[in-house]
């Protein structure tokens, strides 16, 4: 079997792999040189599919399947249709999707499926699953497998008893007077045991007394640590026979151990009922692993497995209990890890309804409680993430998780992972994806997966204007790879019209994310959005991901919203960008510096910045390894930016006999170095790093909407641009037009424009250098984005005059044409100087022009999707309206309670002034939701969904013109009055072509340079 930490051979992110790999196998015997990559976690890192030269502009053209997004694809269960499943499997790869991760999930469901029949792993699930794999073999796709039903993961082989099980430890209490004698049973769980539980052991058995001027009463109760005492021997069949020393009030503790009894999400998956398994320790895994061998794994799935090379996906870590998380080996595990004894601590990690319960003062409680928490990640890391990636590579397969939801180091854990995962809906803003992109670029790892597009109440009302202004924000945080959530399997029973949805109706209200798919009106205009989504995902997982500077914390978790010093603020707004670091990503191999750069062959940190505790007041806590590794670093030339008064620092914990003035000595030597600042506050950031020359790799010369990502391999830089009007609240939706600078590592490096709509690469007309930079311009609409490389002249096969380009112009815009000239565009007549790179200055004519056309009369041939026969049958109605002036579908009477596709259709007669080097562009206005756009017969290439603009080009004509705008909408408004008992309190949407709209026209002079 593989080593555990390599991925296996065909990764579950590519099935191009083999081809790839053969190509890449070619140029290294045609004498090509290939970068080692950097590779933290001790594996190399798969190269990006066609990466390089001409193979990366066609794969750009047309992204592998590999790079494309993906679906979440919802099944109740194993009630579904083989033909149903292959038909599926045809409409979501015809939509130009990557692949599926099949998942349980029927919190929608009003009526109970035979689970023993049906159920999750059941015969039936099996072949289903084998009639999926085998589909999706022959369409290219990849498939993902949820390791259980819904999540946590669980199997239906663990019973809530077992060892497997999910475990708690529950306490009990009983009051005893100084000097009184407590003789009884032990004092009962205060939490009453799950449902199928019904052993339990009493583990621990303590008295303390309560400190002086507090009561049992209190909330937490604090106790006085000096008298922790252990009653075990005192116990017999069950009984304790007990005298409080005199003097104060007295607690008797009785801990007890047992399983959670943990279900995964949703009504009953499986016959018998599925259990959580123990995540913390090996005998989970091993059940999960068990059940997996010899009830799903049969002969013909392990083939299909490798040739669909997909993943095992685990969601995020959801355990719950209304007591202490807990598992059988965690006090063994504990001493190992912090050199002292857990039993006399018990009490500080107690809780009851996620809340404490004891406390022995706030410095014990926080250093007890850390420990313990530092010590789950050890068990969680070791006992279930390691080991079922291992199984996973012998399966031929790829391990995804979302390794957060409790407090252990999230970071590290997308170190260790094949593709760590954020979400769209848990993550409160784009911080919490940069934790992970720190931990996945430590790593060595290509892919940061999102579960994308999910909206609370989004059901039938998520637009993809919305849901792509949103995702783009989020790959500039580090995401390079969608799984949209979701698409629904067709149908199940007591589903309602339009079919099933895993989510929806969700507590008798819309619920989470959207049903995508071909109930969807919008369902033929997606594979253009799959198009760019996948061109931006091919470019977002080419080589490397590049950060200006790494925010080290000193725990690694993630999904808590708490931003970067100064950086998310302040720093990002004029080009910063940042990844953040927990303490044992410094303990991975690549995480070295050299050339004054931290992990030099991963993100290349130009420096390092260094807080207290953020997730306890800023508290100056640093472990020694750290402040011993951060002295290596600043003595190998890494600048560090150290902030606040560190001179009362502690390590976290319990501290051992020394440690904290060791500490204090590190880090007093630390200070003294030159590469090293230490500053007051956070404000005071951006002087440090200006003092050590410290330089961002782009630069906005004021604060920006403009968001970026850079990536970077040994052909090009790559930096991905978006206009984001969502995560920072831009209420007005403010346009981006001003200059960026951007480093360029080659002398001959030239930019080009990677266009994600239409597949197109052009090389940039207007830039100019400056030193080893690049200035040129950026201007995007909200939400809107653009991808810039920096390569040698003549890279993906463009045409361009190579130092002849246009250094300033005053023309609105200039470009090159396919035959190596440049064309001025501007929409107001007159001369415009453009000046190009060898001092030549070219004055530009524009002749005159004609005034933008409103158009406002329109012939609205309507298609209202109803209700059918079935839950999955749509009736589509249709009318033809004619309108004097637009407006949204619920203010036309005829359409008000309407959802489906409206063909917009226009005529307008253009006069000679409009031909003979003139373009023109169409600008829809408020349009919504997805459109296409046909002038005089001919379909316009792909349009960007968010801007609403069109380049018609040289489409119109002298005379009369054609245009027709098809616009799809959400199905919110039908299903408010089909369907009013979940979706009656929903607003109307205000959707269709709203406008104005209108052609703007645009002179064009042509000139040789």
């Amino acid at each position: 079997m593989r080593d555990d930490t390599e991925p296996p051979t065909a990764a579950a992110h590519d099935t191009d792999g083999l081809r790839r790999r053969a190509l890449l196998a070619m140029g290294a015997a045609a004498g090509a040189t290939l970068a080692v990559p950097f590779s933290g976690a001790g594996t190399a890192r798969a190269a990006a599919p066609d990466a390089g030269g001409a193979g990366f502009a066609r794969a750009f053209a047309e992204p592998p399947h590999a790079v494309r997004p993906r679906f979440r694809w919802w099944w109740p269960d194993g009630l579904v249709d083989r033909r149903e499943v292959e038909r599926e499997v045809d409409q979501i790869a015809d939509a130009g999707f990557g692949g599926v991760e099949i998942a349980a999930v029927t919190h929608s469901m009003t009526e109970q499926i035979d689970v023993e029949r049906h159920g999750w792993g059941t015969p039936a699930w099996v072949a289903a699953l084998e009639a999926a794999l085998r589909h999706a073999a022959r369409r290219r796709l990849v498939v993902d497998l949820t390791v259980g039903p819904a999540w946590p993961a669980a199997v239906p082989t663990v019973a809530p008893d077992d060892p497997a099980a999910a475990r708690e430890l529950a306490h009990g209490v009983a009051v005893v007077e100084g000097g009184q004698t407590f003789a009884g049973p032990l004092p009962a769980a205060l939490a009453p045991p799950a449902e199928g539980v019904t052993a339990q052991q009493a583990r621990y058995v303590q008295a303390a007394r309560v400190a002086a001027g507090g009561s049992p009463a209190d909330s937490p109760v604090v106790l006085d640590p000096d008298t922790v005492a252990d009653l075990a021997d005192r116990v017999e069949d069950g009984r304790l026979t007990w005298t409080a020393p005199v003097g104060g009030v007295w607690l008797v503790i009785a801990f007890w151990e047992r399983g959670s009894g943990q279900r995964p999400e949703g009504p009953p998956h499986t016959a018998p009922l599925s259990y959580v398994v123990d995540h913390l320790g090996a005998a989970g895994t091993r059940a999960v692993v068990g059940f997996w061998e010899e009830y799903i794994l049969t002969p013909s799935v392990r083939v299909l497995l490798r040739a669909t090379g997909g993943a095992l996906f685990e969601d995020s870590l959801e355990l719950e209990t209304d007591a202490t998380l807990w598992t059988p080996g965690i006090p063994a595990a504990f001493e190992r890890h912090t050199g002292y004894a857990l039993p006399p601590y018990l009490a500080a990690v107690v809780e009851y309804d996620e809340d404490p319960v004891f406390s022995f003062g706030k410095d014990v409680d926080t250093a007890v409680r850390r420990d313990y928490m530092d010590v789950v990640t050890e068990l969680y890391v070791e006992h279930h993430l390691k080991p079922l990636r291992a199984w996973a590579h012998a399966l031929g397969l790829a391990l995804r998780v979302q390794p957060y939801g409790l407090e252990t180091d999230a970071m590290y854990a997308a170190a260790l992972l094949d593709v760590p995962e954020g979400e769209s809906l848990g993550f409160k803003n784009l911080d919490d994806f940069r934790c992970l992109a720190g931990g996945r670029d430590m790593g060595g790892r290509r892919v940061l997966s999102n579960e994308a597009g999910a909206r609370a109440g989004g059901a039938y009302a998520t637009t993809w204007d919305d849901a792509l202004k949103r995702l783009v924000t989020q790959y500039a945080a580090g995401v390079n790879q969608a799984v949209f959530h979701g698409f629904a399997y067709a149908r199940a029973p007591g589903a309602g019209w339009p079919g099933f949805a895993a989510f929806s109706p969700y507590h008798g209200a819309p619920g989470y994310g959207e049903a995508w798919g071909p109930r969807q009106p919008g369902w033929p205009h997606v594979p253009e959005v799959a198009r760019a989504l996948a061109r931006m995902q091919h470019v977002l997982q080419t080589g490397v991901n590049r950060a200006d500077v790494g925010v080290l914390r000193q725990k690694g978790y993630a999904g808590t919203g708490l931003g970067a010093p100064w950086f998310s603020a302040e720093g990002v707004p004029v080009g910063w960008t940042h990844l953040f670091l927990s303490p044992r990503l410094l303990t991975l191999p690549g995480a070295d510096v050299l050339g004054g750069r931290l992990a030099p062959e991963g993100p290349a940190f130009k420096a390092l910045v260094v807080e207290g505790d953020v997730m306890n007041g800023r508290e100056r806590t640093m472990e020694l390894h750290v402040a011993e590794k951060l002295l290596g670093y600043a003595k190998a030339g890494l600048p560090v930016v150290v902030i606040g008064d560190w001179s009362d620092g502690h390590v976290p914990g319990l501290p051992r006999p020394g440690a904290n003035e060791r500490l204090r000595r590190l880090l007093a030597e630390l200070l003294a170095q030159p590469s090293v600042a230490g500053v007051p506050d956070r404000p005071d950031v951006p002087q440090a790093l200006a003092a050590l020359g410290v330089r961002r790799d782009v630069e906005y010369a004021e604060a920006s909407m403009l968001l970026h990502a850079h990536r970077a391999d040994e052909d090009a830089d790559y930096f991905f641009f978006a206009n984001d009007a969502v995560s920072r609240k831009d209420s007005d939706g403010t346009p981006v037009d001003h200059d960026v600078v951007l480093a360029a590592r080659r002398p001959d490096a030239v930019p080009y424009r990677l266009d994600a709509w239409t597949g197109t690469i052009e090389p940039v007309a207007v830039h100019r250098r400056e030193g080893d930079r690049i200035r040129l311009r950026i201007a995007l609409a909200p939400g809107a984005t653009t991808i810039v490389a920096l390569a040698r002249p003549g890279s993906w096969g463009t045409r361009a005059a190579a130092g002849r380009h246009v250094v300033r112009t005053e023309a609105a815009d200039v470009r090159w044409t396919g035959d190596g000239r440049l064309e001025v565009r501007e929409r107001r007549p007159g001369s415009y100087a453009t000046e190009l790179a060898d001092g030549r200055t070219v004055a530009a004519v524009i002749g005159p022009m004609p005034e933008p056309v409103p158009l406002t009369r329109w012939e609205l041939r309507a298609e209202d999707w109803r209700p059918g026969a079935t839950s999955t049958d749509t009736v589509r109605e249709r009318r033809t309206l004619r309108l004097d002036g637009l407006a949204p579908w619920p203010e036309l009477p005829e359409l008000a309670d309407s959802s489906g596709v409206g063909r917009y259709r226009a005529t307008v007669r253009l006069g000679s002034p409009w031909t003979g080097g003139h373009g023109a562009l169409l600008e829809l206005g408020q349009v919504s939701d997805t459109f296409r756009v046909t002038v005089n017969g001919w379909e316009l290439p792909p349009a960007d969904q968010v801007t609403g603009t069109v380049d018609v080009g040289d489409r119109l004509r002298r005379g009369v013109n054609s245009i027709e705008v098809e616009v799809a909408t959400t199905l919110l408004n039908r299903l408010r009055v089909a369907r009013p008992e979940v979706f009656g309190a929903a607003r109307p949407q205000s959707c269709g072509l709203v406008g104005p709209v209108r052609l703007v026209p645009y002179g064009r002079a042509v000139f040789r340079p």
